[in-house]
């Protein structure tokens, strides 16, 4: 696979650059900012685009300013932002671009590199990674909104999973509950939220993602303890 990567830390540029390499892929440019992406991304034809959030010179939102700019000119580019911050507002519409292939990681939560390597590779193959702490910090803005709040704890619970790409079987497995149960929930929750329920897929979540009004700067985050799972008499594991 080719790889093109945007990172202003060298140490985590070259890290990268090498541990890419060696997992088999063609790092075919390695930029410390994002002034010359697009033309890089012309000259190199990169089947994925790893960028970081904050990048000079401001070192606010230059990258996934970036990772949107991209997308919009190649909906076929596959994207991973990789940062230590959630920038809730770009977030949500990037996430809720048509073509998925599109991951947003959070360095400081990456602890098995096998994991990251196969992160990588489900982007670039058309998936949808998404950190939980990323769909965590999006659905908790979210939850102001008035079609939210219509969601019950274990409804908003299942929408994050959604969101974070599990299936069916992978939720029913992480939260002790049916297969049946957990078809019960997403068609409940596709209700309250007003959505068709003739639509395909993670793009059902993702459009209500896409509707997160968040403004500001990005959330340094703090990593957390995962959730306990709960089987539907809330007793835990």
């Amino acid at each position: 696979m080719r790889i093109l990567i945007v990172e202003d830390s060298v140490l985590l540029r070259e890290g990268l650059t090498r541990l890419l390499a060696d997992a088999g892929h063609d790092v075919v440019a390695a930029l410390p900012d994002a002034t010359d992406v697009v033309e890089a991304v012309e000259r190199t034809s990169p089947d994925l685009c790893i960028l970081d959030v904050r990048l000079p010179p401001t070192f606010r939102d230059e990258g996934i300013r970036a990772a949107l700019d991209l997308r919009r000119r190649d909906a076929s580019l596959a994207v991973l932002v990789f940062s230590q911050y959630v920038e809730e507002r770009y977030a949500s519409e990037l996430i809720a671009q048509q073509g998925g292939a599109v991951g947003y990681l959070l360095k400081d939560r990456v602890t098995d590199v096998a994991d990251f390597l196969e992160q990588v590779d489900r982007i670039a193959e058309g998936g949808t990674v998404l950190d939980p702490e990323v769909v965590a910090q999006l659905l908790t803005r979210r939850s102001r909104d008035e079609k939210m709040q219509r969601l019950t704890e274990r409804e908003r619970t299942v929408l994050s999973l959604i969101a974070e790409g599990k299936n069916n079987a992978a939720i029913s497995k992480l939260l002790f509950i049916s297969p049946g149960a957990v078809e019960k929930h997403i068609t409940s929750i596709f209700a309250k939220l007003d959505l068709d329920h003739h639509a395909q897929g993670n793009r059902r979540v993702l459009a209500v993602l896409a509707h997160i009004e968040a403004t500001g700067e990005p959330t340094p985050v703090t990593p957390q303890t995962p959730r306990p799972g709960a089987n539907e008499t809330g007793q835990n594991r």
